[in-house]
């Protein structure tokens, strides 16, 4: 009797214990979605989107992604933010078509759950060089070529280690040795395939949803969200030590998409917005400076400036690059204020498209600033400095309008000529003058010269009498 009391306790329990993960995992399923390049804003979105899903109380958060990659800082703080995550985490490369190369790689390595739409692809995670890309090596014997898929060697044998032929420079092996560390913790964290995660990052090897689910990369594939939401119910998973169960078959789906500050953030830190941002709030500053008091200019001008320096401070940026801009500003700057004729002027030109030339230090899809871009923005400068130069050559060609210069060998008539001083009207002005001879009043005269207070006249001969 105690034996069967025993067994009936035991069961009892195990029922309780599932019903109690049941009811505790009986909240919605958030849905953050990422469509495109990973940089700072995908990542301050997805940290606050998990964030804000475990103080609502979600059992599971699902990564709807189609990325070709990404900065690697972004990539690191977004799985931070996984591995810390209280909630469930789940990667979905979605919708068909989509991939989640690079930096979506590793992303779903560390999520508690991965899982790809047929017609997706994953993989190609080296590390992107910094400059010009190495010459490629030649595949050896039984070696697959980068970007061959993974699925036909055996994922467990001697070659799946092996780096590719490629990565044979110093920093370039530093890169892909760290990015391959990453990966393969990640991997044996999550018990997933090891062995292809380094291929991926080694030899840029890639994927379909099939494959990757035959070689237990993924753990399933599901032709849309509800398919996947009933396939994961009644699931257990592991969360910082602790099992939870999902009951996703019928819960809500909240859809989180970007705030205002997202998209704010996403559009400030495009490099071609940061580039133009820091144009217009120099230019503005400029206008101000030379018009005080015009308030507008100056107001925009410093918000512009603040916004792209924000932005650049965000991205991977070559300082080289930057200190060439801004000393290609500052010497268009500098044309205004001190017209040299053009010389200053070009020198600020060429330093500005060299420095947006090398600006961002990456060649990751979607972080370089497009040549049009870059063309377009010198040949405005171009057209303000031509301006500037059009206006001093006018100057210089104007007559003299003040001063000594324009006074001597103006004509003028006298006033008065009483209590032996003599008047006379110079420019809407009364100057005292005088003669080495006689002058009377209405007589028009000649500036000679001037000394101080006093000008010196002569008459104005009349040869027509």
């Amino acid at each position: 009797m105690n034996y069967r009391q025993s067994i009936f306790r035991i069961i009892f329990a195990l029922i309780l214990t599932t019903l109690s993960g049941w009811l505790m995992a009986a909240g919605p399923v958030t849905v953050l979605t990422v469509d495109g390049a990973i940089g700072p804003a995908t990542a301050d979105y997805l940290n606050r989107g998990m964030a804000h899903a475990a103080r609502d109380g979600a059992q599971l958060v699902v990564l709807k992604i189609d990325t070709p990659g990404g900065l690697d800082t972004s990539m690191r703080t977004i799985i931070k933010a996984i591995l810390a995550s209280p909630v469930p985490v789940a990667t979905y490369v979605a919708p068909g078509g989509a991939r989640a190369a690079s930096a979506g790689t590793y992303i779903l390595y560390a999520s508690h759950i991965a899982a790809m739409t047929p017609g997706t692809n994953l993989g190609a995670a080296t590390p992107v060089r910094i400059g010009a890309p190495a010459k490629p090596a030649e595949p050896g014997p039984g070696k697959p070529a980068p970007g061959q898929s993974g699925s036909q060697p055996d994922p467990k044998g001697d070659n799946a280690r092996a780096p590719a032929g490629p990565l044979t420079e110093p920093m370039t092996s530093k890169q892909v040795n760290d990015a391959a560390a990453y990966i393969r913790g990640l991997a044996q964290m999550r018990g997933r395939n090891m062995e292809w995660a380094e291929r991926a990052v080694r030899e840029a090897v890639s994927l379909s949803a099939d494959e990757a689910l035959k070689l237990h990369v993924v753990e399933y594939v599901a032709p849309d969200l509800a398919n996947l939401l009933k396939q994961l119910d009644g699931k257990k998973v592991s969360v910082q030590g602790q099992e939870k169960y999902l009951g996703t078959a019928n819960a809500a789906i909240v859809n989180s998409q970007p705030d205002w500050r997202a998209r704010l953030l996403a559009v400030i830190t495009d490099p071609s917005i940061a580039l133009i941002l820091m144009a217009i709030g120099v230019y503005g500053l400029l206008f101000e400076f030379m018009s005080p008091g015009m308030v507008l200019p100056g107001v925009l001008g410093g918000i512009c400036l603040l916004l792209g320096l924000y932005a650049l401070q965000l991205l991977p940026v070559n300082y080289a690059g930057l200190a060439l801009i801004l000393l290609g500003i500052s010497f268009m700057v500098a044309e205004a204020f001190l017209p040299s004729f053009g010389a200053l002027g070009l020198g600020g030109i060429v330093a500005f498209v060299f420095g947006a030339v090398i600006l961002i230090d990456t060649e990751l899809p979607g972080f370089g600033i497009p040549i049009g871009l870059i063309v377009a923005v010198a040949l405005l400068n171009a057209a303000l400095i031509a301006t500037v130069a059009g206006f001093a050559f006018k100057a210089r060609r104007r007559p003299v309008l003040a001063g000594d210069d324009e006074l001597i060998g103006t004509s003028a008539e006298i006033l008065q000529d009483n209590a032996g001083e003599v008047w006379a009207h110079v420019y809407g002005e009364n100057w005292r003058v005088i003669s080495d001879t006689p002058l009377h009043r209405g007589q028009k005269v000649r500036v000679l010269a001037r000394t101080g207070l006093v000008l010196n006249v002569a008459p104005i001969v009349n040869h027509d009498n």
